[in-house]
């Protein structure tokens, strides 16, 4: 057993076993190259957890069992990242498999005693640390009988849209529904054209940029990490006073970029860059073609606006040009170019410039990126729907990042994973509406 420190509402988390679920079917060795979209993805590892009121006993070997059939359709997940001749990293599918740990809370903790929105005290013992493969998981139990599912997977590989595809397809496999469609690695969908167009002045030069080109990025910035709670009333509060034909996550994101205006102002930083991750599918495919891929397919068009004329704009304005440089990125076209872009740079690695403040003004740096279509109704293992779930996503650069998604209440609220400087943190926190603490009664009714 492996005692890790660091509390939970109540003690530390014990690691009790850790077993590796190879897919149910041998995986014949081979080597799956990363597509040029997966390839502007820095080494970095994403969370997602779901806590369950009363899973039963046997949580663990019924999540295993599932996990071994499921793995067999989403092979990858089982293997390994290496790198290739051109010290690129590319897939080793292997059929490793996945570690799952299992872990009780001690101490007497009961789930309801969380201090979620704080998951720097919480979610951080219940999302395992990967330690191999592309993919880990944790089962923790809780006295009064709950658990908390936590995975984390390599961002290389997948995005959250192609995570959320295997979560559904697991969920599936443990209650003993028949699985939903298979998942796609056709790469071609993906492969630059012949020859490569020159891609210099176009907006994926604008948009991204090679690492030796890259401004340095501010040495120990501190974060601060929250999840906080947005009424379903005050999303679409926005949505109004953002405009005709704005998405909420345009209005949204006008607002946050607003809240960080206030931050910089207050630290004397003269300009805000926020940015937004634009999923391609359906952009590059409008059939349908690509509604199973999985892996990357992501862009990250941003603005940068000075913290002034943010702090004095109406809302309205801001959502329109938000809307703008969104738009500008969510075509085929730009998607396409992007591919040809990345290939004409290989192996150079390269890096988006809204995590920079765009093209090195010295702006404070924020990403939004919707988690709106995580499917908690669906992550359903036979013993019923999550009571709280959320993505957790505490990377160590200095840009801050925000995911907004679905409550698990299913009415319409959203849940808010935060990673900023502290300053925007307080900012969130000191207005009256919006960004609400989470309290056991929300979650856990």
């Amino acid at each position: 057993m492996v005692k890790q420190e660091g509390t939970t509402g109540g003690g530390a988390v014990t690691i009790t076993a850790v077993t590796t679920v190879a897919p149910a079917l041998p995986v014949q060795e081979h080597r799956l190259p990363l597509s040029n979209l997966d390839l502007i993805l820095p080494p970095i590892d994403v969370g997602v957890f779901f806590c369950y009121a009363a899973p039963g006993g046997g949580a663990a070997a019924v999540l295993k069992a599932a996990l071994a059939k499921t793995l067999v359709a989403y092979y990858p997940l089982a293997g390994e990242v290496v790198a290739n001749a051109a010290g690129e990293p590319e897939l080793l599918c292997s059929g490793r498999g996945v570690d799952v740990a299992e872990a009780s809370a001690d101490g007497g903790a009961v789930m309801r005693d969380l201090r979620l929105g704080r998951p720097d005290e919480s979610v951080e013992h219940l999302v395992p640390k990967k330690k191999a493969g592309v993919m880990s998981v944790q089962v923790t139990k809780f006295r009064c009988g709950g658990a908390v599912v936590g995975c984390t997977f390599d961002h290389r590989v997948c995005d959250a849209y192609s995570f959320n595809m295997f979560l559904v397809a697991w969920a599936a496999a443990a209650r003993g529904s028949p699985a939903p469609p298979a998942p796609s690695f056709r790469r071609s969908f993906l492969a630059p054209r012949n020859p490569v167009p020159p891609c210099t002045g176009t907006l994926a030069d604008r948009l991204f940029v090679p690492v030796s080109r890259a401004p340095a990025l501010p040495a120990d910035a501190a974060t601060a990490n929250r999840i906080y709670r947005v009424d379903a009333a005050d999303v679409a509060a926005l949505q109004a006073a953002a405009g005709p034909g704005r998405t909420k996550l345009e209005a949204f994101t006008a607002h946050l970029w607003r809240l960080h205006a206030l931050a910089a102002s207050r630290r004397g930083i003269g300009s805000c860059c926020m940015g937004v991750v634009v999923d391609g599918r359906a952009r590059l495919r409008g059939d349908g073609a690509m509604r199973g891929y999985f892996g990357n397919v992501l862009s990250i068009p941003y603005g940068v606006m000075g913290a002034g004329a943010l702090r004095g704009a109406p809302l309205a304005d801001v959502a329109r040009d938000v809307h703008r440089w969104v738009a500008e990125a969510a075509t085929g076209d730009h998607f396409r170019e992007l591919v040809d872009w990345v290939e004409a740079r290989r192996p150079e690695a390269t890096v988006a410039r809204a995590y920079l403040g765009g093209r090195g003004e010295g702006a404070t740096a924020c990403v939004v990126s919707s988690g709106t279509r995580l499917p908690v109704g669906e992550v359903d293992f036979g013993w019923g729907r999550p009571a709280f779930a959320s993505y957790h996503f505490p990377w160590p650069g200095g840009a801050g990042y925000v995911m907004p998604m679905p409550s698990a209440r299913g009415d319409g609220d959203w849940v808010v994973y935060v990673h900023a400087a502290p300053e925007v943190v307080e900012a969130m926190e000191e207005e009256p509406t919006v960004f609400r603490a989470l309290d056991s009664g929300y979650m856990f009714g």
